[in-house]
């Protein structure tokens, strides 16, 4: 039984945007481990609070990941 975890800042994805997430990670591990395995793979998408997750010792907020998003 696989279980695969993706991690996002809190308030950066919407429900729907996790959803489409966690549909293709799915996708993707059952692609590989095949279909009979499809039931019993599992996807968790978990939030980290904006502002407890840092990259280079830098402290990032969901309004820093939006901004990257836009290209800014």
């Amino acid at each position: 039984m696989p279980l695969v975890t993706i991690k996002g800042i809190e308030g950066v994805f919407t429900a729907e945007e996790k959803q489409k997430a966690i549909r293709a990670v799915h996708d993707a591990m059952v692609s590989v481990e095949g279909k009979n395995m499809e039931g019993v793979t599992w996807v968790i998408f978990e939030e980290v609070k904006s502002g407890d997750w840092s990259i280079g010792g830098h402290c990032l907020t969901a309004a820093d990941v939006k901004k990257l998003q836009a290209g800014d």
